[in-house]
């Protein structure tokens, strides 16, 4: 039973509200510019920041926060699609990558144009300066735990 001062289910519930309405927001717009969701997005940009623009698929996931499964179901309609390719690692023959191609690359700098603009327009209201870094610092706090890097 929760604690009448224990506030961490309501901050944390606030959070995945939070997460779900920016996601929706967020998604819909990168839909409608570049014909892709957020996840989608992610992972151009991720692979975009990587060295080489390439990343294992457990990399990837892990930086994306979910699976190899569905790095996989993500990243199979990019690649027909001419943003991404496989390659293989001339070491070990099991290990493969998944690489960001030019047309990738060029996705990943106009997502990234659209994700900031989207992002300008995240914190309306009365939120200044301050109360940004602020939640960044310690949203950043929260996730230190997480083994995925900013894009």
């Amino acid at each position: 039973m929760m604690r009448m001062t224990d506030h961490t289910y309501p901050a944390i519930m606030s959070l995945f509200g939070a997460y779900a309405a920016l996601e929706e927001r967020f998604s819909g717009e990168l839909g409608a510019v570049h014909g892709m969701g957020l996840k989608e997005s992610l992972m151009l940009l991720h692979l975009a920041s990587a060295t080489a623009g390439r990343l294992t698929r457990v990399d990837l996931a892990k930086r994306l926060s979910t699976t190899g499964s569905t790095i996989t179901r993500i990243a199979q309609p990019l690649e027909k699609l001419g943003f991404l390719d496989r390659e293989a690692d001339p070491r070990d023959a099991r290990l493969a990558y998944i690489v960001l191609t030019q047309t990738g690359r060029e996705a990943a700098g106009n997502i990234r144009l659209t994700l900031q603009r989207q992002c300008s327009t995240a914190f309306r209201g009365d939120w200044t300066a301050v109360d940004i870094e602020r939640f960044a610092h310690l949203a950043g706090r929260l996730a230190a735990g997480r083994n995925a890097q900013l894009v």
